[in-house]
This record gives C-alpha cells, structure tokens and sequence, in this order.
C-alpha cells in the first residue's frame, strides 16, 4: 500500500447520494470526471475484471463467441431500424469533420446483424451467438446513483441467431439460464421479471432486476411468486357487467355547473342527483377523460416527426401512469397536449370531456360540436383503461360547457378503438395470473432478455437459404447484463457501517495483510505471510506502511472490504502469533505464524466454495 495508487477518503463526498457511490469513492474504487462519468483506478479495475471473467465463463460456456465493436457508430444503420429518431435525446449524436452523422452507441443491435449478414448467408451457419463486453453511452437527463446511473458504462450484450422461432425460444432460455448462474455467483439477489422491450423492439421480455430501495423500477409480485414490471403489468380482464339485468336506465344528459373535478362532480352528483340504489356516488362512478399527446417518429406518410392528440378514459378514482401508457404506444413517446393544440379542437370542452365526441362513436353517428355548430370530422382516436368493464355504467362528460352524462354505458352508449394499460396500479389489485392481489417492490434493473423475433433482420434485408433453398429472414435474440451496474449493485448489498464487504470471488484481494508497530520482526513476518500466500496463488493487499496508525490501517483495510484480514502486530513479536479475523468481525483467532498461510487458504477456500 505504500506504492499502491490509493488514497482512502474520511469523509463522503458531497454529491454522492447512495451508499455504492460513496463508499466505491472513499475506498479508492473509483473516482468521478464528470456527472455520470467514472475513472476506474486499480482496485475497482480488478473487481471488474472478476466480474467480466465470470460473465465470460458462463457466456461461453452456452456457446457464445466474443467479438468486439466501435463505440462510435455511423448513422445509417440505425436510420434503417429507425432508432436514430426514436431514441430521441437519449443518445449522443456527433458530426465528423466532413459533416457525417455519428453515434455513440447506446446498443448494438444493428451493428451485429450487419456482421452476421456479412459473413453468413445459409441456416447451415446457424445457430450462432455473439456476445462483447464493451462501454455503452446514453445521455441521461439527470445522471444519479454513482455507477448505477450513468452517462458512460461497462455492458456484456450477446445476440442470437437463429433460423427459426424454435430455435430463438431455445437461445432465449439458455441466455435466461447463464444469468442466473451469474447472479448466484454474485451473490446478488435478483428476481425475474415480465418486461416491455420498449424501443429494443420484440415479443418476449424479461428484465433482471436486485431488489433494493434506491432502485427506480417498481415491480409488482403475485402470490404465485411471478413477477412483473409496472408498464408490462396486464390487467386481467374485467367481467362484462349485465347492464340489462340490473336494469341500468337509458343515458340521461344533466345539468353540473361548476364541476370540473373529479371532487367537484361527486359532490355536485350527491347533492343534486342522488343514486337510487341508496349509496353515494364516489369518485370510482366518474369516468374520467384524459387528453394526451402522442409523438410519433417520421414513417412512411410523415417526412417529420409528427403529433397526434388521443383521449383515454379511466376510473375516476386512478391517476394515469404515463410510463405504463407510453409502453403500449412504443416506439412514440408520450406528452401534454398544448394549449393551441386543445383550441384546435373545440369539441374537447375542458372540464366536461365525455366519450360521444370521440371514436367509434362520433365516427359512426356524427357529432356536432356546441362551440362551433360544425361537424367533427376527424374524430380523435379514444381508448378506456383496461379497469374499464363492458355493460359498466357511467358518470362522465357531456362534451358540452356545465352537462355531463349520468348512466352512459360502454358497449351500449359508447366504444373505444383500444382497450390500454393506463392508470398507477396500486396494492391489492390482481395479479395477471390471477393467483392474488399483487405487492410492490423496487429493483435496480441488472439484466434483460429479449426476443427480439424478426424486426432487426427485416430492416436490415438479413435473410439466410434455409433447407428449401428459400430466403428467410433470421430470428434474433438480444441479452444484456450491466456489468458496471452489477458492481455498483454488490456493493450497494455488501457493505456495513465501516465500509465495503465484497464476495471473496470478485474481491480486488483474498486477503489484507496488515503490519502494525514500529518493531521490524512484526513487518517481517507480515512479509514472509505475504509470501506465503502469493506462492499459494491467493492475491494479497499488504499495508506496508510504516508511519501510518494502527487504528488507520484496519479502517482502511475495513472499508476497501477484502474477505480475509491478518494483523501481525505486538502479538507476532511477543508471542509469534498473527491475529486472523474475516471482514465481518467474526471468528477472530491468534494462530502460529508459521501456521497463518495455511488458516488463511483453508477460510478462502470454504469462502469462495
């Protein structure tokens, strides 16, 4: 440690908001240059090797090939799939001297199938599966968490090959297999879960994520024990309701000045229209419509990225999760509508927006605005939550100023042209395999796999001869793991009050020799321990150094986390002994130094066992 590039850090730094992030700094793992940029310097250089080599073993071991790509990356191929437009302003896009579009890669899809289309052209060549382990570049808007959320960072991306779905379905789960045995390796926590691919495209989806606090994913766990991201959450379907068996009256237009909230309505309803059945009306009774605006990329019939207005219906007593609506319009993105945007629809009369005026229905019979007399022409397209049942009836909008409708029913008075995930699901809703009302969790996301089917190899014209001598395109899959982010995560799980306490098979060192007192037979025999244990092949951190504190030496040794501690110290002079402890405090014990090797080989092998 006396020549060791190190220096260990007292105190937090300021900006460091959870605790990977300050104890990955104060112990000399890292350190930042620049919001969401990171410097690695050696120790956390070499846990992030440990971590690479066994996401490597395990890659290789289904059968994965290593290759190695450019970070910086032309335009056209990802004009081709169109994820130059619909990554938006989360890639870094440059210009080179000669004025040509550039990337810095957030992924490599295109670039892969590129490759393989090059090189292959018959389903005698597949299957094949590449994989690299390479730095990737998003520009967060607000980088945070230290490594789990940044700017620049360390991802293992594989891709799969194959000439038919069967065989993509068999790749897909021999991926899903490796990363469990990688995360197990780890020793980190991690709970499958049902996922959207989002702009990666694809049918099926699973992100890996490590339950902890600070993660920014929520997801939702079913008594069965399955588990799901919010935005890919599926709402069973509702029963139909039997409007004429319950004898729900016709739809009747009334009167509800000022009662342009949700509070409003209900308390206006109760006390001038109450229910006949007995009960209040609630919030739960409103159907409530909701205008957003979806920003679609440029296609086939825009030159330019383009807007479209649509209105969704939910429960009166749900907010609108925008996160879990834009998921069921990928690749668009989601927004507010604009003020001139609403003007330039008068038949959206705020505060009284119902159904009538949109959709199937003012598509079939027409609807007149009240503001202008004229017709709606182009009636915006309506979809209802899937909470929303058939034959259920209404309090809602009447899409005129101070009128809303009272028992206006879906399927019988009016239709929607979808039936989307809309609102913030909530505790005690039914899970999607309807084993029993769900709970939530938060998790960092560490992983996803996808199957990304055919969307990658049909943009980009990759068709391979199959058996028939017919040209077909080839089924993709896609696998990731954030390598940088699974660092940040152990070390956000392993840790204590005195630093970090890293799983003795990704630890920088095996063990942390420290010499103590100014007695030279204590450096001595920390020396020859050293030695000792290099000739064994166990990695050693040695704090060599003479005119630092014994009470410094063992906070730095507690806080860089190494498994495994030995102290030679007064004990080594008066009594030949070096005190041997684990990271964690425990099974202290004062051994022979001439035995000291051998205890310390046996406690890393049951360790790493």
């Amino acid at each position: 440690m006396s020549t060791m590039f190190l220096r260990t850090l007292r105190e937090d730094p300021a900006d460091a908001d959870v605790d990977s992030a300050k104890l990955l700094q104060r112990a000399g793992y890292i350190r930042k240059a620049a919001p969401g940029i990171w410097t690695w310097l050696p120790l956390g250089l070499s846990v992030l090797n440990k971590i690479e080599a066994i996401v490597r073993e395990e890659i290789d071991g289904i059968g994965g090939q290593e290759v190695h790509f450019p970070a910086l990356l032309p335009r056209e191929p990802y004009e081709a799939t169109h994820r130059w437009e619909e990554y938006g302003d989360n890639i870094f896009r440059l210009k080179d001297r000669h004025q040509a579009d550039y990337l810095l890669a957030p992924t490599h899809e295109e670039m892969f199938t590129l490759l393989v289309k090059d090189m292959y052209s018959s389903y005698k060549d597949l299957p094949v599966t590449l994989y690299q382990i390479q730095t990737k570049y998003r520009d967060e808007f607000r980088p945070r968490a230290g490594l789990i959320r940044g700017r620049e960072f360390i991802m293992k991306d594989a891709y799969s090959f194959t000439v038919d779905e069967e065989g993509l379905r068999k790749c897909y789960m021999d991926e899903r297999g490796a990363y469990e045995r990688i995360f197990q390796r780890l020793d980190l926590k991690y709970v499958p879960v049902f996922a959207m691919s989002g702009p990666m495209g694809g049918s099926a989806s699973e992100e890996f994520l490590a339950p902890m606090a600070i993660g920014e994913d929520t997801f939702a766990l079913a008594p069965s024990g399955k588990a799901w991201n919010v935005e890919a959450l599926k709402t069973p379907e509702p029963p139909e309701i039997d409007y004429v068996a319950l004898g729900t009256p016709e739809a009747s237009k009334k009167a509800t000045p000022d009662a342009v909230t949700i509070e409003n309505m209900v308390e206006r309803a109760n006390a001038t229209y109450p229910r006949t059945d007995g009960r209040q009306w609630q919030a739960s009774d409103i159907l409530k419509n909701v205008v957003i605006a979806v920003k679609h990329a440029e296609d086939d019939e825009h030159d330019e990225p383009w807007r479209e207005l649509i209105v969704v219906g939910v429960p009166g007593d749900r907010e609108v999760d925008m996160k879990r609506l834009e998921a069921q319009f990928a690749p668009a993105e989601l927004d507010e509508a604009t003020e001139e945007e609403l003007k330039a629809h008068p038949e959206l009369v705020r505060g009284y927006i119902g159904p009538m005026a949109l959709g199937p229905q003012a598509r079939k019979e027409g609807f007149v605005a009240p503001a202008t007399g004229s017709a709606v022409e182009e009636p915006l397209r309506y979809f209802v939550d899937a909470h929303v049942a058939r034959g259920s009836a209404w309090f809602t909008g009447a899409d005129e100023f101070e009128q809303d409708y009272y028992d206006l029913v879906y399927g019988r008075d009016f239709e929607a042209d979808g039936v989307v995930e809309a609102v913030v699901v909530r505790d005690g809703d039914m899970s999607p395999d309807g084993s029993g009302p769900l709970s939530f969790e938060r998790g960092v996301e560490i992983g996803q796999v996808f199957q990304l089917g055919l969307k990658y190899s049909e943009a980009l014209g990759f068709k391979v001869l199959n058996e028939n001598g017919k040209a077909v395109p080839v089924w993709m899959g896609s696998y990731g793991i954030g390598v940088s982010r699974v660092l940040a995560c152990i070390a956000e799980t392993h840790h204590d009050e005195r630093g970090l306490a890293w799983p003795a098979n990704i630890a920088p060192a095996g063990v942390h020799v420290v010499a103590t007192g100014k007695d030279a037979a204590a450096f001595e025999a920390a020396e020859k321990l050293v030695a000792e244990l290099e000739a064994d092949g166990i990695e050693v951190i040695y704090d060599d150094r003479k005119k630092v504190s014994p009470g410094v030496k063992f906070k730095d040794a507690e806080l860089i986390g190494v498994p495994l501690i030995a102290v030679a110290g007064r004990d080594t002079v008066n009594n030949g002994t070096i005190e041997i402890r684990n990271r964690d405090g425990s099974d202290n014990e004062a051994v022979p130094a001439e035995s000291a090797a051998r205890v310390l080989a046996d406690r890393l092998a049951k360790l790493m066992a």
